[in-house]
């Protein structure tokens, strides 16, 4: 595996963001149950790794960290994404200068 961490997040009972990081992929298979591997991401250093029942994943956060997340905090985290209005910058207008041609 190219990725040194591993990250799920989930949501605690009081809905708080809980996170916890692995080392091994084989503490997290202990805990969940693998349904796959990825095979199709656009991010080569994700394919192969496991995809697990109950989890959104792998996602890459950073350059080695792989990331899961629970779907409640995957669709909660969209829509706070989708939201988020970005600054927009305004362009400063320079004065046209006036087109000159020369005639000869």
């Amino acid at each position: 595996m190219s990725k040194e961490l591993i990250r799920v997040v989930t949501r605690a009972a009081d809905g708080t963001i809980r996170i916890k990081d692995y080392t091994k992929e084989e503490s997290l298979k202990k805990l969940h149950t693998q349904v796959g591997i990825d095979d199709c991401s656009t991010d080569l250093g994700l394919r192969g790794l496991p995809v697990f029942r109950g989890l959104i994943g792998p996602m890459p956060e950073g350059k080695n960290i792989v990331r899961y997340e629970s779907p409640e905090v995957f669709e909660t985290l969209t829509k706070e994404w989708s939201t988020v209005k970005a600054a927009r910058r305004s362009r400063s207008r320079a004065k046209a200068e006036p087109v000159v041609a020369a005639v000869e």
